[in-house]
């Protein structure tokens, strides 16, 4: 059984990518000489050649071509398991998923405050519009679902509600007409909740609720983002768009709000989380930072 020189197989990837055995040796710091008798003895071993070489250039043979495409992605993730291993030996990383939303909102601007006091502790953070599902393997995750999460360890944060919101322009415009104003305004949500703004009008009684445009977009973000730019009025979340309503670029139209079932959740997706203390650490930080907010 033949063993694969790794030293050059690499050669031979880095060759293939540049077409240059100068400047595969430039990258791997040797002299183009040793990058083409590395290469030699690896088609040696092989048993086909890799390269036509030419008098000032080289080119991939087509049984190189279709070994090169077969080997790089490989050789690629061996790379970054390598890297991966080198820097768990001086800093443990910790992967958290969560929607973008909340993370940009909530997590993200409060994540100085654990960074500071845990610099030997790398934080990754995934981030999934609703609905999506995250492939990843990841330690924690952050979820909003409207029944408690079977899998893991769970601790419910805490829950969403939605306050129809507007910019200041808008406000001052429409504000004295009352409901009415929702027949002639687009109203905008995001596409997850279609029926929305209808289980908010039956929530508070507006009678033969009839909105002439509902404008649906695909992240939520973008839903805050356009009642601020006064594309109409807005289903906003709260408690993580709380900032907005704080600096004045959002104002409630109307005070009530839509009431959901929908919750966030942190799930610990270890085994036995209370053997990681790292990961323990950051999940009681999380808890204390999140649980109960309104």
């Amino acid at each position: 059984m033949m063993q694969t020189p790794l030293r050059g197989l690499r050669s031979f990837c880095i060759a293939a990518k540049c077409l240059s055995f100068k400047h595969a040796a430039s990258q791997l710091y040797l002299t183009p000489s040793a990058v083409s008798h590395q290469i030699k003895l690896f088609e040696q071993q092989l048993g086909f050649d890799l390269f036509i070489r030419k008098t000032r250039s080289i080119e991939l043979t087509q049984q190189g071509e279709q070994f090169y495409h077969a080997v790089q992605p490989q050789l690629l993730d061996l790379s970054q398991t390598i890297e991966s291993f080198q820097m768990k030996q001086h800093n443990q990383t910790i992967v958290i998923s969560m929607p973008e939303f909340l993370a940009s909102e909530l997590f993200i601007p409060k994540l100085s405050h654990w960074t500071g006091h845990h610099p030997d502790i790398n934080i990754q953070v995934e981030t999934a519009k609703p609905g999506q599902q995250n492939d990843r393997p990841t330690d924690l995750s952050i979820v909003l679902t409207s029944g408690k999460p079977t899998s893991g360890l769970v601790d419910e944060l805490f829950p969403i509600r939605y306050v129809p919101a507007c910019n200041q322009s808008l406000y001052k415009k429409y504000a004295h007409l009352g409901y009415d104003v929702l027949k002639d305004i687009p109203l905008i949500l995001h596409k997850s909740r279609p029926w929305s703004w209808h289980q908010w009008a039956q929530t508070v009684d507006v009678e033969q609720f009839d909105p002439s445009q509902i404008i649906q977009l695909d992240t939520m973000f973008g839903v805050v983002r356009a009642a601020q730019q006064g594309m109409g009025v807005a289903l906003v979340p709260l408690p993580m768009s709380k900032t907005w309503f704080d600096e004045a670029l959002l104002v409630k139209l109307f005070e009530q709000e839509l009431v959901t079932k929908d919750r966030y959740y942190l799930v610990q997706h270890q085994q036995k989380p209370s053997t990681i203390k790292p990961l323990t650490t950051f999940a009681q930080w999380i808890k204390s930072e999140f649980q109960g907010l309104t």
